[in-house]
């Protein structure tokens, strides 16, 4: 006597409880709140607080972002000769621009290879928003070379740099309303410093991916952000082709 199968019903019967995953990515962002909690009250000096809470930032991003893109801290560099200030987080192209001069934690990233630079901050507030529009405006003005690249059909043709992503992130924000109307005043609009997103942990993320702010105040708001982060990413395909020889001319012959 055999056992009668199952019904196609039953095999077919769709899982839509999404809420495990929820409370999963929920989690994430309470581990990463209390891991920054707990260096707010055991590290006095505020300069190793911000360094270890950028490291978490830096882990967190190392963990979630595909492998094509790396991420640190560092300077970015042109061929002209530029320099930014240090950038806490830059997510950058490893496998066809190397970085230049590292030495430890400390490296020059050329600025062709740059997808996305992020301030991490102990809040989100109008000082700290101005300090990273400021660091914004100051790598996307910077000069980027793109050549043409050969390949078995022939050559595709220099690529035009994307504009570079730029973003705050922190613990909380300082408003009461958090990422409310006073944020909204001060997050401005000028294409070449505006920021493009950002996160504050206690209080939500907010974006302008889709040309207009947009601000989500919910539990889960930390993966909201990482996935609409990956998806803008993953919309500006690759960085340009470096011009290797404008660089070389930096050094004598």
């Amino acid at each position: 006597m055999t056992n009668n199968p199952a019904s196609p019903t039953a095999l077919q019967a769709p899982n839509n409880d999404v809420s495990w995953l929820r409370d999963a990515f929920a989690k994430v962002q309470t581990n990463l709140m209390d891991q920054m909690d707990f260096a707010s009250q055991s590290i006095s000096h505020a300069g190793t607080m911000g360094s270890v809470n950028e490291e978490h930032w830096l882990s967190l991003f190392r963990s979630y972002l595909p492998n094509r893109y790396d991420v640190a801290s560092g300077i970015a560099i042109d061929s002209l000769g530029s320099r930014s200030d240090q950038i806490d987080l830059v997510v950058f192209d490893r496998h066809f621009t190397p970085t230049l001069l590292d030495q430890k934690s400390h490296r020059y990233i050329p600025a062709e290879a740059i997808y996305a630079i992020f301030e991490c901050k102990p809040t989100i507030s109008k000082g700290y928003i101005e300090y990273a529009q400021n660091k914004a405006a100051s790598v996307r003005r910077m000069h980027r070379t793109s050549v043409s690249i050969s390949h078995a059909g022939g050559v595709y043709s220099p690529k035009q740099p994307f504009q570079i992503l730029a973003g705050l992130l922190a613990p909380r924000a300082d408003w009461v309303d958090g990422l409310g109307k006073s944020f909204s005043q001060c997050i401005g609009s000028e294409v070449v410093s505006r920021l493009d997103c950002g996160c504050a942990l206690e209080h939500g993320s907010f974006d302008f991916f889709e040309g207009e702010l947009k601000v989500v105040k919910e539990q889960a708001a930390l993966m909201h952000f990482l996935f609409r982060l990956l998806s803008r990413l993953q919309s500006q395909g690759t960085v340009p082709a470096i011009d290797w020889a404008a660089y070389s001319r930096i050094v004598p012959a």
